[in-house]
């Protein structure tokens, strides 16, 4: 029995002193991190200001020609002559391909021998039945074949134009796809013509926009071609917004008058839909955009003079370049957090440093373009 008191009395101890211990350590760390400085997050601040914006409406479309095609042609045959170079410009009515017609031509000079002879019997006969030397019928006979051999004639002429391409309109040439000496069947791509002045630029747009766009209001149109806004007319509203999607179709008319724009190029479309107004605006890099909302975090002073953050929520509208119309939770002249958003939380010490500042513009340019 006392050897068991005195076990138990040794284990108790032993325990006590594990639990002492870690109660110790447990101290210690506590008092460390108490004492212990609260980092300081350097980041870049920007200022929340005002600006002056048209209400715009935006959307991506494509170009197209006015006037394109494929051209071909209806008759088949072994191509003879090309009377065009690729990429040239033609006017209507050029002739662009011509195919072999020596047999054509063979067929029709017998075609028209036999329309001659079909006319010196009609004229023979219409001498005959003023004297009644032949009958009626068969004079009307010698009519009616005079009349199918001009129609033969000029059925064989159409064949022979079938294998001559002239360009149906004025527009620029693309690259062709047929040789001299090869053989092209009908409809058979031969060359794209298209008439590039002027053009039409094709986009889309959801049917809440539908009341903000009217025939003859004004669109610029960007491409990545050029540097440059170009400006259009709306010319046609599709009248149905399509069941599908809720969209609805709007195609403007470009003049395109120097031929630098070419149809199925990627357009971003601009509508203006109103008078300017002035808005606050702030840096989208200073926006935490998440899943619950938006947020920025404000920069203030607290009792100390250091410089705290403070997360707040906000209404975002539209963006144009780097910057973001704030509908509300921000006031002109507020200082927010504009880089560094990630180690962020509400109350941490901030420093500011004007090192690699984000940019803000509303138009932002890349520097080589």
């Amino acid at each position: 029995m006392k050897r068991l008191i005195l076990m138990l009395v040794a284990v108790a101890v032993v325990l006590g002193g594990i639990f002492g211990f870690k109660a110790f350590v447990d101290q210690q760390i506590a008092e460390y991190f108490e004492d212990m400085p609260e980092p300081v997050v350097t980041i870049n601040a920007a200022e929340v200001a005002t600006d002056t914006w048209t209400p715009r409406v935006r959307a991506i479309g494509s170009l197209a020609a006015v006037q394109g095609a494929t051209l071909s042609l209806e008759a088949q045959g072994i191509v003879q002559a090309i009377h065009f170079e690729n990429g040239a410009r033609v006017e209507a009515g050029d002739p662009l391909v011509d195919l072999d017609t020596t047999l054509d031509e063979a067929e029709l000079e017998n075609l028209r021998a036999a329309e001659r002879l079909a006319q010196r019997e009609l004229q023979r006969a219409r001498g005959l039945i003023e004297r009644n030397d032949i009958s009626d019928s068969e004079f009307q006979r010698r009519v009616a074949e005079a009349e199918q051999a001009a129609a033969s004639v000029e059925a064989q002429d159409a064949r022979i134009r079938q294998k001559s391409l002239r360009a149906p309109f004025a527009g620029e040439l693309g690259i062709r796809e047929v040789n001299v000496g090869q053989f092209v069947g009908p409809g058979e791509p031969i060359v794209v013509l298209e008439a590039l002045q002027p053009l039409y630029v094709n986009f889309t747009l959801p049917e809440r926009r539908l009341g903000e766009i009217a025939l003859g209001q004004e669109v610029s149109v960007e491409v990545d071609a050029f540097d440059e806004a170009f400006s259009g007319e709306v010319t046609a509203i599709e009248p149905r917004v399509r069941a599908a999607s809720r969209m609805f179709r709007v195609q403007a008319v470009l003049a395109n008058e120097q031929g630098r724009l070419r149809s199925g190029q990627f357009a971003r479309v601009t509508l203006d839909r109103g008078d300017a107004e002035e808005i606050v605006v702030a840096p989208q890099t200073a926006i935490r955009f998440a899943p619950w909302g938006q947020s920025v975090f404000v920069i203030e002073e607290d009792d100390e003079g250091e410089l705290r953050v403070e997360q707040r929520l906000v209404e975002t509208g539209e963006r144009r370049g780097d910057l973001v119309q704030v509908l509300d939770g921000l006031e002109p002249g507020e200082r927010i957090a504009a880089s560094g958003l990630l180690k962020l939380q509400n109350d941490t010490p901030v420093e500011i440093t004007e090192d690699a500042q984000p940019d803000a513009e509303r138009d932002p340019r890349p520097a080589n373009r």
